[in-house]
């Protein structure tokens, strides 16, 4: 056991312990925060700074009732479990929201002098003022009544919306015969039945395979349908008034429309600025999907002459068919070095390497058995703990995030969080050897940053749309000739070669200028159907998508039924192109080394480590020596 004054948090055994800890414990936390602010109302000879730390505890307490809750409610196994998280989640949610529509609580910061604090005092005062003002503090008593009542409707109906995702699994069964270009492992897990058929699901273990090797182009359709029609229709009514709920708040609490709201505390700072940045993309982009695409449809005509065009169902088929037959890379056989056990033990090794910690195994409960559990160690001291969750089933988060679990205060809890996944226990496409560096980006940004004195500045807690700048930074090693080497290995004990991977990287250039545009197509449509409100949910996306990418949405799709997305980022899926002009300026700061001890030292302790403390803006001039710039995103988009 490392040493550390600091225990990590103590799990349940049984399902009763569960229970308890997704109802009880909980309510225990926000019965903390209502002893607090009782406290800051009662007590007004308290002095601001005191007035701050006790602020700062009921942060503490919601955010450690909040993140076992959100986590339980996507992860546990018992139905009974996640509904009663669920229940929890959305009653922090509530409380979250009516605090900062208290007119006492307000009181409490709102005229006081800030004379005597330190900087982090301060900018702490600035953030909580803030928050009250976006609560919708000052306005009249009807309007402040209709707000609440909007805010706790708008947790209700993102729950619900997250929930018939992740309960929204379905299947086709089609023809053995029909599987032609399917590897042998996934052909020997799913044998015919008694009529000749096979079952395929919409989880990604079905879905990716299918989708990359599949010949037959109506079982790519059939399949690639289904999974753009999960959760609808249930979805369709749940999110048009989600929709409304935030356009009608927004307006009372005085924004131009919901982006308006939702980009005032992060980088990019207004909905306007979310519109150029979208076209400064789609603009620099344009000349590479342009000829990307023309390549594409002529070697889909190959297969299918009568074909008019590339479909998002074709896409990932025939960018695979043209990186084996014009690049010499072949994804089946790539995929035979990234067999799933030597890639989780490859993370962390590289991580470990790159950061300077080592991941130890722990015996503890958990609320699966597919979860392994690490502590974070450097030097002997436990920095943190991480719970990996990695396999689909039925139930769980059916995509791949980083999930809180305890918040990690200096001195005082450490920082322990979840990655939730689901890949095959077999053999892994290298797209998601590339997914699980990146979430696991998250993961380590979280343990590392999570030693700060304020909660609301631990781990991950920076502008929202810098957060998925050091996650798509760590993406890069993934396609590393060294890092690979080192665990990517086939089962005959061969490392995979350094002129492939080389290969790989030369392959990937070609179909990035088509993937940003299909990125752009989910960015528009977040965006847009916040700010355009549209009535035809459908005919909407369907026309966001046209516009953004030649690559065609399938007709009749409702894929955004089943945009999770569309819950926590609202109307700035922006974020991902936007951290990745960043994480790309940050990656020229390594040169040709990746693992530069000195480098990779200045980037933990300038980027990850500060978590939320300085605004995002400082921490990359902090780490390059000068304000992030566009070129090195637009060189990547060339191919550079």
């Amino acid at each position: 056991m490392p040493d550390s004054p600091l225990e990590p948090l103590t799990l349940p055994h049984d399902l009763d312990g569960w229970r308890a800890f997704a109802e009880e414990r909980p309510r225990g936390l926000l019965d903390r925060v209502a002893e607090i602010d009782a406290r800051l109302v009662a007590e007004t000879d308290l002095s601001l700074r005191e007035r701050l730390a006790l602020w700062n505890e009921a942060d503490l307490a919601l955010a450690d009732a909040a993140a076992p809750s959100h986590l339980l409610s996507e992860s546990h196994p018992d139905a009974g479990v996640r509904d009663a998280a669920e229940k929890q989640a959305q009653t922090v949610d509530a409380v979250q929201s009516r605090r900062l529509l208290e007119r006492e609580l307000w009181g409490v910061f709102a005229d006081a002098d800030p004379d005597g604090l330190d900087p982090d005092e301060r900018r702490f005062l600035e953030h909580v003022r803030r928050d009250f003002r976006r609560g919708g503090v000052d306005l009249a008593d009807a309007d402040r009544e209709r707000v609440r009542e909007l805010t706790d409707r708008d947790t209700e109906l993102s729950l619900t919306f997250s929930r018939n995702i992740r309960e929204g699994r379905r299947e086709i069964r089609v023809p053995a015969s029909s599987l032609d270009g399917l590897p042998d492992d996934f052909l020997a897990e799913h044998p015919a039945d008694d009529e000749g058929m096979v079952t395929l699901t919409t989880e990604y273990t079905d879905l990716m395979p299918v989708r990359e090797y599949a010949r037959d182009r109506s079982v790519r359709h059939a399949l690639v349908a289904t999974y753009n029609d999960l959760a609808w229709p249930v979805n369709e009514p749940v999110l048009a008034e989600l929709l409304a709920v935030r356009a009608e708040r927004a307006a009372l609490l005085g924004y131009g429309d919901w982006a308006d709201y939702e980009t005032e505390t992060r980088m990019i700072g207004s909905s306007a600025a979310v519109a150029a940045f979208l076209e400064r993309v789609a603009e620099a982009v344009a000349p590479a999907a342009t000829a990307e695409y023309e390549r594409v449809l002529a070697r889909l005509r190959r297969d299918d002459p009568t074909a008019e065009a590339v479909t998002i169902a074709d896409f990932w088929y025939v960018l695979g068919a043209l990186k084996r037959e014009e690049y010499d890379v072949d994804a089946q056989l790539v995929r035979s070095y990234f067999r799933f056990d030597r890639v989780l033990d490859g993370v962390l090794a590289t991580t470990g390497r790159l950061l300077d910690v080592d991941y130890v195994p722990v015996e503890a409960p958990s609320w699966h058995d597919d979860v392994r559990t690490y502590d974070v160690v450097r030097a002997g001291e436990r920095l943190g703990r991480i719970h990996l969750d990695l396999h689909p089933r039925e139930g769980k988060y059916n995509h791949a995030a980083c999930f809180g679990l305890a918040s990690g205060i200096a001195g005082r809890a450490l920082p322990e969080s979840v990655l939730l996944c689901n890949f095959s226990r077999g053999l892994l496409e290298h797209d998601e050897v590339v997914t699980f560096f990146h979430e696991f980006g998250h993961l380590v940004h979280d343990i590392l940053g999570g030693h700060q004195t304020w909660a609301r500045w631990t781990g991950v807690a920076t502008e929202w749309d810098f957060v998925e700048a050091p996650s798509q930074l760590l993406e890069e090693w993934a396609w590393d000739a060294e890092a690979l080497a080192a665990f990517a290995v086939n089962d005959q004990g061969e490392p995979i070669p350094a002129d492939l991977v080389a290969r790989m990287r030369t392959a990937d250039a070609f179909g990035r200028g088509l993937e940003v545009t299909r990125q752009l197509g989910h960015a528009t449509t977040s965006y847009r159907l916040h700010v355009d409100r549209p009535v035809d949910l459908a005919a909407a996306v369907d026309g966001y998508y046209r516009a953004a990418s030649p690559v065609t949405p399938l007709d009749g799709a409702h894929s955004y039924a089943g945009f999770g997305h569309l819950t926590g980022y609202g109307a700035c899926y922006y974020t991902y192109q936007w951290s990745l002009v960043i994480a790309r300026d940050l990656l020229s700061a390594f040169g040709d080394d990746l693992f530069d001890v000195d480098t990779a030292t200045r980037y933990r302790r300038e980027i990850l480590e500060p978590g939320g403390t300085r605004d995002a803006r400082e921490l990359v001039e902090s780490f390059l020596g000068r304000e992030s710039t566009f070129d090195a995103y637009r060189d990547w988009l060339a191919g550079a």
